[in-house]
């Protein structure tokens, strides 16, 4: 590639805005989707030239919307997920897409852990209650329980499931877990999702982005009172309203959540939702992961354009 002769990229959302100089840095002439007012002039003129969308893997691409791209032959997820991207659409219209996989597996892993002995321990509540003026001596002889002996189900053993699975062994945990597929492990698979949820005291919802509605009502009471359900996979994998009214009616006891059914979040939503806490899908984005994941999506817009083997194809 020359710069008198740049390859067109799509970045298909506004926070990837910061890419921007990284990829005309690169040598590629940058559009922006989220400013186009009109998208059928954008696929009419500039659209026809893209040959690669830079993604954010959670939001939705349309496939009406790659179709009227004739050029397009590569999604590059900055993600490690990709479930707004419908995947075997993609392969049928021979466009090809990667993600950054694995690269971000052990911070996603540390903040379900902050999320667990924050919500277990009750950590931010005894933060406000202290800066609140609302310290008693009395609070010391209210003591929750401790994590060690403890259950923890884990809920896809793929990279984070396992970086999460180490780390919770370092609390004197048993560690269970589920996923569709049986896989070698050093933990014991359970049965079924619903056999899982009944053993764990803290439920870690790893599962691929896709599982929509994976954790439904049914799993969530399995649970039970005094456990608890921790997910940093994406906020469609839980019923998200049979989650709220379970710990409103306390059939469930305790949540720590990173992503959620619509983001942002209506704050309103959790007014009224005792024993949680909330992060704002913060858990894969750190100083030292998200260059690593610009670099590899980086190498395989260059792998493309170069005709050879793409670095981390999705299924490859």
């Amino acid at each position: 590639m020359t710069q008198s002769d740049p390859h067109d990229v799509l970045l298909s959302h506004e926070m990837l805005a910061p890419m921007e100089g990284v990829l005309s840095s690169a040598g590629y002439r940058v559009h922006r989707l989220w400013e186009q007012k009109d998208i059928l002039a954008f696929l009419a003129g500039p659209g026809q030239t893209v040959r690669a969308i830079v993604h954010a893997g959670e939001i939705r691409l349309k496939p009406g919307l790659l179709a009227d791209m004739p050029r397009l032959g590569l999604i590059a997820c900055v993600s490690v997920g990709y479930d707004g991207v419908d995947v075997p659409w993609c392969r049928d219209h021979g466009i090809a897409v990667t993600h950054s996989t694995g690269l971000n597996a052990g911070d996603v892993a540390d903040h379900a852990v902050g999320l667990l002995l924050a919500v277990w321990r009750g950590l931010v509540e005894g933060d406000n209650r202290l800066r609140a003026g609302r310290w008693t001596h009395s609070d010391r002889m209210r003591p929750r329980h401790s994590l060690r002996g403890k259950t923890a189900g884990i809920v896809g053993l793929g990279h984070i499931g396992e970086a999460v699975a180490r780390r919770l062994e370092a609390f004197e945990m048993p560690i269970a877990w589920w996923g569709p597929r049986p896989k070698a492990s050093r933990w014991r698979r359970a049965d079924s999702l619903l056999a899982l949820a009944r053993e764990s005291d803290a439920l870690i919802v790893c599962a691929r982005g896709d599982a929509n509605g994976l954790i439904s009502a049914p799993v969530i009471d399995a649970v039970g009172p005094r456990g608890c359900i921790i997910n940093i996979s994406r906020g469609q994998v839980i019923d998200e309203d049979a989650l709220i009214d379970a710990l409103k009616s306390g059939r469930l006891g305790m949540a720590g959540l990173d992503v959620f059914a619509e983001e942002p979040t209506p704050p309103a939503r959790w007014v009224d939702v005792p024993n949680t806490v909330l992060t704002p899908h913060t858990a894969g984005g750190t100083l030292e992961s998200i260059p690593q994941m610009v670099a590899m999506t980086l190498e395989n817009l260059r792998r493309f354009f170069k005709g050879e083997p793409l670095a981390t194809p999705v299924g490859g």
